[in-house]
């Protein structure tokens, strides 16, 4: 089964959690990364099956746009990525994600 990535960069908490909120209810994705950008701002990672990444992110990006103040900056979605690309930008499961895979 092919995975994918998807990210969110996001201007205000907010906003960040709505987005990986609804994005964890809509589609069988686990997180792996989140953390804070410079001012203010906010990424999510998330993987999982193509499908469930390509369900998620729509719900991610309504999520985001229906907090009030918070403004999406960047996202993308990859499928089926490099495993170069994801051992060095540390997209791969975690120890913290592993349990939720």
């Amino acid at each position: 089964m092919s995975e994918a990535v998807g990210m969110m960069q996001i201007l205000g908490f907010p906003g960040t959690l709505a987005a990986a909120d609804a994005m964890l209810k809509a589609a069988r994705i686990v997180l792996v990364e989140f953390d804070k950008g410079e001012s203010q701002t906010f990424y999510i990672v998330i993987r999982g099956p193509n499908s469930e990444v390509q369900r998620a992110m729509p719900v991610g990006l309504q999520a985001v746009e229906d907090t009030f103040g918070a403004v999406l900056l960047n996202h993308i979605l990859i499928p089926n990525p490099a495993d170069n690309t994801v051992d060095i930008l540390k997209l791969g499961f975690s120890e913290a994600s592993l349990p939720f895979r």
